[in-house]
């Protein structure tokens, strides 16, 4: 599933409903800047935690100490993911073009399976919403076993919080409605919402309620409110729709592997505006960097290869093992993944194919997840992942990715992200992010997603300027160059109290520089060991 983080109106649904025009509660928002300025926000990941005492990865230092005159090759970075804009202005000189393809011949050309895959692959065709795993699991029915029993749980918990959402979010916009019509006007100014004087119980309800909101959120809330209505009704309509069958749209069979000859060549899909998530992340590695517009990229030698595999909702199992596949077969030397799941009944072909992509030499980055959850642990799992019995890793190619925020110290993970002494290997910048959006557009998001594509930016970047290194060796190299994390941290919504290393096998935060640096010298030297730790 897209791991887009709602973390201002997370907190936003604790708002209590107003009771006989009083605001029970104080509601907060996130995101705050803090000491940062606007264009330090913006590209707060690439600054420097000694110079800048912000918890970034020194992309700029790597740049202008180490990185100077020296010319790197040309990287391949798989983006599998919701779909890009590759029109957009900050990324259409980054995209990969499949030279062995005649566009728009009807032919597959280079026989690689694929007709007219000029810029990579849509193995979604038109199918813009899906449902989650545990929704399908639920449709098919009780068959006795224990993992329909977790998935009804799990539904059960979802569609209840769901069905909160709503009734708060629909709250919300009936009292936004009510100062709408008195103001005549959409959208309105917290001082013109204090002016209102009514004796009318519904209005007065109405400005107590929106006047608490916009103290709070500012005019960011028409923004806000709009995504996160989004948010809930799609879960509702579409996520946890028992009658949806979306695969419909695509025409095959998604528990049949051999069957490949699905999906078109339309990369950002068929509404560019739902290509958002895999945009963002697009940008977030390659956004052309000091242009002045919008963020800067990491990486400055790549191009972005869109495979498109992820709805809004869970992605298949197939769609996911097909897209690695591709990636790999076609020239990418890094894939980020900023997806995953809690159920993958058909893991299996996703393992193979992370494993043929391993003898490929190609590196796969994933999002840990935003769940705020130990996934060490076996009911708390994050699909896909690089061991089936938390125990062994059964590839030696994925590195799994937490997000942190810009506020060194105890907190500096951000509570939605996932942890693991064992199956989170780093951590990375996911929270405010700003990069690429569909349309031309910038856009503030936070997640793992986030942090995903930070680290597959800096992996490029290794790759490009140290091409004999193995994607194993550059996964050892990300592991143990970073800066070391707080000693003591504190994780998920409870702020539960952690050692570093009980939260990722390398207790270490990405660092650009020093990561570039050890590559250099281990080029230099190949039979150096490098020791991780955890």
């Amino acid at each position: 599933m897209r791991k887009i983080k709602y973390t201002q109106w997370a907190l936003a649904l604790a708002l209590t409903f107003c009771l006989a025009g009083k605001a029970q509660t104080k509601t907060t928002f996130t995101g705050k800047k803090g000491k940062l300025t606007e264009q330090q926000l913006q590209r707060w990941s690439h600054l420097d935690l000694a110079t800048d005492s912000i918890p970034g990865m020194s992309v700029d230092k790597m740049y202008a100490e180490l990185i100077k005159n020296k010319k790197g090759s040309k990287v391949i970075v798989a983006i599998i993911d919701s779909g890009v804009d590759i029109e957009h202005e900050d990324l259409q000189s980054v995209i990969w073009t499949n030279k062995k393809e005649i566009a728009g011949n009807g032919i597959d050309d280079d026989k690689n399976g694929f007709i007219d895959d000029v810029h990579g692959w849509n193995f979604l065709g038109n199918d813009l919403h899906e449902t989650l795993e545990m929704t399908r699991i639920v449709k098919k029915g009780d068959d006795g076993s224990l993992v329909y029993k977790k998935a009804k749980t799990a539904y059960d918990k979802k569609y209840a919080e769901a069905m909160q959402g709503k009734q708060q979010v629909d709250f919300i916009l009936k009292n936004d409605l009510e100062v709408q019509k008195h103001l005549q006007k959409k959208q309105y100014t917290l001082d013109e919402v204090k002016a209102i004087e009514t004796v009318a119980p519904d209005l007065m309800n109405a400005k107590a309620v929106m006047s608490q909101i916009l103290t709070n959120a500012g005019a960011k809330y028409f923004e806000d409110i709009e995504e996160y209505r989004k948010y809930v009704y799609d879960q509702l309509n579409y996520n946890l729709n028992l009658e949806l069958d979306g695969r419909k749209l695509v025409g095959d069979n998604p528990n049949e592997i051999k069957n490949t000859k699905y999906g078109n060549n339309i990369v950002f899909g068929p509404e560019k505006d739902e290509a958002l998530h895999g945009t963002h992340v697009a940008g977030i590695v390659a956004q052309t960097r000091h242009n002045n517009l919008g963020g800067d990229g990491i990486a400055n030698t790549v191009e972005i290869m869109t495979i498109r595999a992820v709805p809004d909702g869970d992605e298949y199992d197939k769609d996911i093992a097909l897209a690695i596949r591709y990636a790999a077969d076609n020239g990418a030397k890094v894939i980020n993944g900023s997806f995953g799941k809690s159920f993958s009944p058909n893991k299996q072909w996703v393992y193979d194919a992370i494993k043929y992509a391993e003898k490929k030499d190609v590196l796969f980055v994933h999002a840990a997840g935003n769940d705020g959850l130990n996934i060490d642990l076996p009911e708390n799992s994050n699909f896909p992942n690089d061991s089936d019995d938390y125990k062994t890793e059964f590839a030696a190619n994925v590195i799994t990715v937490g997000a942190i925020n810009y506020k060194y110290g105890p907190e500096v993970i951000t509570n939605f992200s996932n942890y693991g002494a064992f199956n989170v290997d780093v951590f990375a910048p996911g929270d405010e992010i700003y990069a690429t959006i569909p349309n031309n557009k910038y856009k503030y998001l936070q997640g793992t997603s986030m942090a995903s594509p930070n680290v597959a930016g800096v992996a490029a970047m290794i790759r490009s300027y140290f091409p004999k290194l193995s994607a194993k060796q550059v996964k050892q190299i990300l592991m143990s160059s970073g800066n070391a994390l707080p000693e003591n941290v504190v994780v998920g919504e409870n702020k539960e109290q952690k050692k570093a290393t009980e939260v990722a096998r390398s207790a270490k935060m990405i660092n650009a520089y020093n990561a570039f640096q050890m590559a250099e010298q281990w080029s230099k030297n190949p039979k150096a060991k490098l020791k991780i730790q955890g």
